[in-house]
């Protein structure tokens, strides 16, 4: 069989609703899991009036609680209840907090060997509705043999592991970063930043009639150093990880357009990043947070690239020590400008599958911002043990397209 030319992806563009708190005082308590991805496709599809919607080729959507509202192969129910034509096919996908992350690699594979042109991918998490691990039942042997510490199936047990490994990150440093990804969110949100790729959602709770969620839920602007320093620590006596240093129990929906070069200039369509290559690693199950590190050299190596060609990193907070944790591997300080520009998931939230597009859709809206940085990245840790990073180049950069 004859070699297949690889083709280059885009992202063309990238959405997702408000992000909520889970729970009965949540925005979304009483609003459906994939309505919510319905909203996402929509606007997508509202967003970019050149592309018909027969020539979406799949429909990926990414679950970590793959149940109730948000199971039943939730690709294709979004993708029929989004109105798009019956001929486009849709799936489920899981890698639990990257899971929307993976749905934009797995298609975007799809796209560089030719099976798509174009695809919806995306990722929702309503954890007011699924709680995480709802429903599972892990195999008895991951204790009975040992296959994993105990600790491994408590992400908050982990990250207080990951402090324990690396000392220099003290509860101090870690509450510090988190007021930082606060303030930067908060500044982001005064200059126009985040709100362009926000799509309103209606809502509905019990008892209360009908609302519009215009604004992510979980924010706290002007959170101060006094603010975390009294907050409990759930998951150690006496330990480092708070409420107020990680990521949240969130609700919300992403989704994004990835299309072939090709495709893109055919339809009329302006990519506003182009993929350059990823990767996953596996670490062990008690440190899942380190993840992102042995994922990021991997991805590196394949694009023949080193860390200081990065210009700009999206880092998922789902921990403070996490992304601390990143940046000491690499040398990077903690308040590197490269580094989430506009605030990350101890901000805004993290609904678990959701999260990846959000990271991708806030990557592109710096590139538009900073045409001088050539390459960029979304990498995030994942429960039991892995990691994940895609490497972005921007299309508003002189030397686009010139070759790794």
């Amino acid at each position: 069989m004859a070699s297949r030319h690889i083709r280059d992806v885009v992202f063309v563009d990238g959405v997702r609703t408000p992000f909520g708190k889970a729970g009965e005082k949540g925005i979304y308590h009483g609003t459906r899991a994939d309505d919510l991805v319905v909203k996402t496709i929509r606007e997508l599809l509202r967003r970019n009036p050149s592309l018909p919607a027969e020539r979406v080729d799949e429909v990926s959507i990414a679950a970590t609680t793959q149940t109730g509202d948000q199971g039943l192969t939730i690709g294709r129910t979004a993708a029929l209840l989004a109105g798009l034509p019956r001929s486009v096919p849709g799936f489920a996908i899981d890698r639990m907090c990257a899971g929307a992350m993976t749905a934009v690699t797995t298609t975007a594979s799809g796209i560089g060997v030719g099976a798509y042109d174009v695809v919806i991918a995306g990722g929702v998490e309503h954890m007011g509705n699924h709680p995480m691990g709802q429903g599972t039942d892990p195999n008895p042997r991951f204790m009975s043999e040992r296959l994993v510490d105990p600790a491994a199936l408590n992400m908050g047990n982990t990250a207080e592991n990951l402090h324990d490994r690396f000392p220099a990150i003290t509860k101090e440093r870690a509450d510090a970063y988190a007021v930082a990804s606060q303030a930067k969110l908060a500044a982001a949100y005064a200059d126009g930043r985040i709100q362009p790729d926000l799509v309103p959602v209606a809502t509905r709770r019990p008892g209360e009639g009908f609302g519009l969620a215009t604004a992510d839920e979980p924010p706290r602007a002007g959170t101060t150093m006094e603010d975390l320093a009294g907050l409990r620590t759930p998951f150690r006596p006496h330990g480092r990880v708070t409420a107020g240093n990680a990521a949240g129990l969130n609700d919300g929906a992403t989704a994004c357009l990835l299309t072939s070069a090709e495709a893109a200039d055919e339809l009329g369509l302006t990519p506003k990043m182009r993929l350059v290559s990823f990767a996953f690693a596996g670490v062990e199950p008690e440190v899942m947070g380190i993840g992102p590190v042995p994922a990021t050299e991997k991805a590196l190596a394949k694009a023949s690239l080193s860390i200081e060609d990065i210009g700009l990193f999206e880092v998922n907070e789902a921990f403070a020590v996490q992304v601390l944790s990143f940046l000491d591997h690499f040398g990077i300080d903690d308040d590197d400008p490269r580094v989430n520009r506009y605030g990350g998931a101890i901000a805004v939230g993290h609904p678990l599958a959701s999260s990846g597009v959000r990271l991708m859709t806030q990557l592109a809206r710096q590139f538009a911002d900073d045409p001088s940085v050539r390459y960029g990245m979304t990498t995030m840790c994942i429960g039991l043990g892995m990691g994940g990073t895609v490497i972005w180049e921007n299309p508003n950069h002189p030397d686009y397209g010139k070759g790794e």
